[in-house]
């Protein structure tokens, strides 16, 4: 009796697929898990829902946009991934981080199958930035985890120096205004 050499592969077709959102800042694109995204929209579309940080402690924060009674501090994508200045048209308003991240375009949906860890090289503040990495279309991208745009002590330094900007006494970071006035 004889085994297949490859009875414990997995089919291709079979491999773990995660659905994300592929976005470009400039020239680099960069890819996140449509999960963890609640909303995407134009810049233009944010209207008079943006408010100027009285206090930026951070380049990369200097606004909040206020989103069916959340709060979300509003991270420059190109200042966070130290990129060169470009123009964003569009935001992406994450799920479970009060953040909204600018980006330039959204490019399209896809799915990944593959999620590489990041190489040992990396040291520095990318491995807070990115997942892993993926290969979509024959061309290896980032990752972007979304608690990597803004990390606690970041949180916290922007609440600290902007009071109640975004929680009142005793309720979370990003707690909605109607949780809020449930308590």
């Amino acid at each position: 009796m004889t085994q297949q050499a490859y009875s414990g592969l997995i089919p291709r077709d079979a491999r773990p697929k995660e659905q994300v959102v592929l976005f470009s800042i400039g020239e680099y694109s960069f890819v996140i898990s449509a999960s963890s995204v609640q909303e995407i929209r134009s810049t233009d579309g944010l209207g008079g829902n943006v408010v100027d940080l009285d206090r930026p402690v951070l380049s990369k924060v200097r606004h909040i946009v206020e989103r069916d009674a959340r709060s979300y501090y509003v991270v420059s994508g190109y200042e966070h991934f130290h990129l060169p200045l470009s123009r964003p048209r569009s935001v992406l308003i994450l799920r479970d981080v009060p953040v909204a991240v600018l980006v330039d375009r959204i490019e399209e949906m896809a799915e990944m199958r593959i999620l590489l860890g990041m190489p040992r090289s990396f040291r520095g503040e990318e491995l807070i930035w990115y997942r892993g990495l993926t290969v979509l279309a024959r061309k290896v991208l980032p990752v972007a985890d979304p608690r990597g745009f803004l990390t606690a002590e970041e949180l916290q330094r922007l609440e600290d120096e902007n009071p109640g900007l975004l929680q009142t006494a005793g309720h979370p970071v990003g707690t909605s205004r109607h949780e809020r006035e449930r308590v």
